[in-house]
C-alpha cells in the first residue's frame, strides 16, 4: 500500500496548474516581449531587503531579451547595483478583468551596458526607435542601459493556460545574430526613408492596424515590430530568416502580398 506522502505528491503532480510548453505558448510569449512599450521591474531595495516594483520603459535586443535605460537617480538603478537580480513583469490589461489578459513575468540577471561601447550604440539605436522621446535623456551621464539576461518566465495566458518557460523558450540563439545586428540599422533607416509605403501596409494590411505614419522599428530572424506613436505591431515573418541575406527578398515578398492583399500593384 502507497505511503500517505507519496499519494500526496501523486495529488500534487496530477491538480498542477501548469500546462507543458508548446508552440503557441512561445509565440505568446515572445509576442508580449517584443511588443511591450513599458513593464513592473520588481528588484530588492539594499538597505531593507524587501521587494521593491517600479514602471520602466521596455525594448528588446534582436535576440528578445529586454532591455532598458535607467537613471544613476532611480531607486531601482541603486538596488540593480547592489544585487542584479531582478523580475520583470509584460502584459497589457484590455477591457474587462484585467487578470484575463496575458502577461508574462521573466527571472533576469540585469547587466549594465559598456557606454560608449558599440553594444551600446546599437541599443541606443533600437531603443529610441522604440522610445523617440527619450532622445532629450538617453545622452545624459546618469543613465544608462541594461540588457535583461533572461533565465526563466511565467507565461499566464488567461484563465487555466499557465506555463514554464526557460530561456532558450522565449530568446533567439543563432550564430550570425551579431551579422543581422550590424545590418539592421541601416535596413530600417532605408525603409523608413525609402519604403514607406510599403511599412505602411505591413502594418495596415498584414497586421490590420489603423492607418497612420507607421515606422519600421526593429528586426530580428523571426519578424518586424513596426511602431505608430504609442501603437506597437508585430508582423511574425512565414518563415523564419535562415541567414542575414534573407531579409531583403522577406521584406519584398511582404509589401508584395500587401499589396496584392490591398488591391494594389506589386512593387
Amino acid at each position: 500500500m502507497d505511503k500517505p506522502e507519496t499519494r500526496k505528491k501523486e495529488t500534487r503532480k496530477r491538480e498542477t496548474p501548469i500546462r507543458e510548453t508548446d508552440e503557441g505558448a512561445r509565440q505568446l510569449a515572445k509576442s508580449l516581449m517584443r511588443k511591450a512599450r513599458f513593464g513592473a521591474i520588481a528588484v530588492r531595495e539594499p538597505d531593507t531587503g524587501y521587494p521593491f516594483a517600479s514602471r520602466v520603459a521596455v525594448a528588446t535586443d534582436i535576440d528578445g531579451a529586454p532591455i532598458i535605460l535607467i537613471s544613476q537617480l532611480s531607486g531601482h538603478t541603486r538596488a540593480l547595483e547592489a544585487d542584479h537580480r531582478c523580475s520583470l513583469l509584460l502584459g497589457e490589461p484590455g477591457k474587462g478583468d484585467p487578470l484575463a489578459h496575458p502577461r508574462i513575468s521573466l527571472t533576469a540577471n540585469a547587466r549594465k551596458v559598456e557606454p560608449g561601447s558599440e553594444e551600446q550604440a546599437r541599443l541606443r539605436g533600437r531603443y529610441l526607435r522604440r522610445h523617440p522621446k527619450a532622445a532629450l535623456y538617453v545622452d545624459f551621464a546618469d543613465f544608462s542601459f541594461y540588457r535583461l539576461e533572461v533565465l526563466q518566465g511565467s507565461l499566464n495566458g488567461g484563465f487555466g493556460k499557465a506555463f514554464e518557460l526557460d530561456a532558450n523558450d522565449v530568446l533567439l540563439d543563432a550564430d550570425w545574430l551579431g551579422e543581422l545586428a550590424s545590418q539592421e540599422n541601416a535596413v530600417v533607416e532605408h525603409m523608413n526613408a525609402d519604403h514607406s509605403d510599403a511599412v505602411a501596409l505591413y502594418a495596415t494590411v498584414l497586421c490590420s492596424a489603423a492607418s497612420g505614419a507607421w515606422k519600421l522599428a526593429s528586426i530580428d530572424p523571426e519578424g518586424i515590430d513596426l511602431v505608430l506613436n504609442d501603437a506597437v505591431a508585430r508582423l511574425s515573418f512565414p518563415k523564419p530568416l535562415e541567414q542575414p541575406q534573407d531579409i531583403r527578398p522577406t521584406l519584398v515578398q511582404l509589401a508584395k502580398d500587401a499589396r496584392s492583399r490591398s488591391g494594389g500593384e506589386n512593387p
